[in-house]
């Protein structure tokens, strides 16, 4: 029998600290005097009290560390448990959520999918907009810290392939995986505050500067307006580029590059793949829709460079309606939605790496057919890719499609459309956000698919942000035997 004494001691500590979170919103609305502050009031109350009684409950069960097991079990609960006290908010105060609303949103802003189900953004009380944007910022760095901490370490995915980069190789400049975290929780703190700047100094208010800081660094994309980034300007558009671009690469780059070694932020081949994959799709993008309009101009291929961005860092921002560009725009936006970015970074979906390995396995599988006699390995980054990394990731690429057909088909069986049971499925499992069509298009939202099918989104959200394999594995019989 697994003992759940230290699994919840450490969840407990998790909500009390989500309470705390709350006092922020609690003092905005406060300044503000709009009357909301009781909302947060009662909800910090609430969290921080379940929270440090869950934890005084377990204390007697945390003399010794994790096991693999509790691991899995903390990686998953903690993303479940978060958006019930997370929901709250939104069940209380100016947006009187039903719990179904309320719990999509928080497993929305949490898992940093962006996926809303409120409209009359514009007209929130600041106190919830700021909710929404501290949700996404704290599952941003969450999502970091369990991506280079623990999934390695349970060999999800094909992760364990980063062990070696994320302790050994930064064993010099790092040696413990408690530095690395602290590390990168420096860096994004950084990141956000240089967005927040640039936002303010580019027209953007100073509240929505930190607000759209905080969920442009977590690649989150929830914004405070019905309209996204359409509201704003060329100059904030290319500010946004920038950081959504830093947010899905590497983290531990930026921890290199602070200690003086800026070569392996240049020779990482997940960058390189990153980048390559915008560029292209960019130009392609750009060239139909100039081919369209019969005239060059810098607003196509900015929309171009921004939806991009926004889509295959799995932001979810839209700065125009794409879904008015043409047909093979839109495949194309589907497409690079199951791309993602960088392994270590805020970035969703499958990631650069996992296609790069599988690309890397199909070539060392041709050359064995030309060459039956031979002997070829797969190789990454100039390194050999170890059999059990190959069938992690085979194994996880199988598990995505599998997950993916079959929420679509149960997202179709509540009664949706054909474009919108797919996008759908793939804007939750891939932590997108926007999907395709006019109800979950760009120029939409989700309040007013049924409610069967956000709890099957949110399932989907949940699932999708762990990377599939830990969740999979906790549903055998085998892990819970003793």
């Amino acid at each position: 029998m697994i003992d759940l004494r230290p699994v919840g001691y450490v969840i407990g500590l998790l909500v009390a600290s989500l309470g705390v979170t709350m006092l922020g919103p609690l003092a905005v609305d406060i300044v503000d005097q709009n009357g909301e502050w009781p909302v947060f009031f009662e909800a910090a109350i609430v969290t921080i009290l379940a929270g440090v009684l869950t934890s005084m409950a377990c204390s007697n069960g945390t003399a010794a560390r994790l096991s693999l097991r509790q691991t899995f079990l903390l990686t998953s609960l903690v993303w479940i448990t978060l958006p019930i006290f997370g929901a709250i908010p939104f069940v209380l105060g100016a947006t009187e959520a039903n719990f179904t609303d309320a719990f999509f949103e928080a497993m929305s802003g949490l898992t940093t999918t962006g996926a809303t189900v409120f409209t009359g953004l514009d007209g929130l009380p600041r106190g919830l907009q700021l909710w929404r944007g501290i949700l996404q910022w704290l599952g941003g760095v969450g999502i970091i810290v369990v991506a280079m901490v623990f999934l390695p370490e349970l060999r999800v995915g094909g992760m364990q392939i980063f062990r070696s980069e994320g302790f050994d190789t930064m064993g010099k400049i790092l040696p413990r995986a408690g530095e690395i975290a602290s590390s990168i929780s420096t860096i994004y703190i950084g990141l956000t505050i240089a967005c927040a700047f640039a936002y303010a100094a580019s027209g953007m208010g100073r509240f929505d500067s930190v607000v759209h800081a905080m969920t442009t660094v977590s690649t989150g994309g929830m914004a405070n307006t019905d309209a996204s980034f359409s509201r704003f300007g060329a100059s904030t558009h290319y500010i946004a580029i920038v950081f959504m671009l830093l947010a899905a690469v590497p983290f531990v780059r930026f921890v290199q590059l602070m200690a003086g070694s800026a070569k392996p932020l240049w020779s990482d081949p997940q960058i390189r793949g990153f980048l390559g994959v915008i560029t292209i799709c960019v130009l392609l993008i750009t060239s139909w829709v100039w081919g369209r309009q019969g005239v060059l101009s810098e607003l196509a291929f900015r929309e171009a460079l921004f939806n991009v961005t926004s889509i295959i860092s799995g932001t979810g921002y839209a700065s125009a309606d794409y879904m008015t560009w043409g047909t093979f725009p839109v495949v194309m936006f589907f497409f690079i939605g199951l791309v993602g970015g960088c392994a270590g970074s805020t970035s969703c979906s499958v990631k650069v790496f996992r296609y790069q390995l599988l690309f890397a396995s199909i070539k060392s599988q041709i050359r064995q057919i030309h060459s039956p006699h031979g002997v070829f390995t797969p190789r990454y980054d100039g390194k050999t890719v170890s059999e059990d990394v190959l069938n992690s990731v085979m194994a996880f690429f199988v598990a995505f499609l599998l997950l993916l057909g079959f929420i679509a088909v149960l997202l179709g069986m509540t009664g949706l459309d054909f474009i919108t049971s797919v996008s759908g499925a793939a804007a939750a499992v891939a932590n997108i956000g926007p999907g395709l069509g006019t109800e979950i298009g760009p120029a939409g939202n989700y309040a007013g698919i049924n409610d069967a099918a956000k709890w099957i989104l949110a399932i989907a959200m949940f699932v999708g942000r762990l990377e599939i394999m830990v969740v999979l594995a906790i549903l055998t019989p085998k892990f819970w035997r003793s």
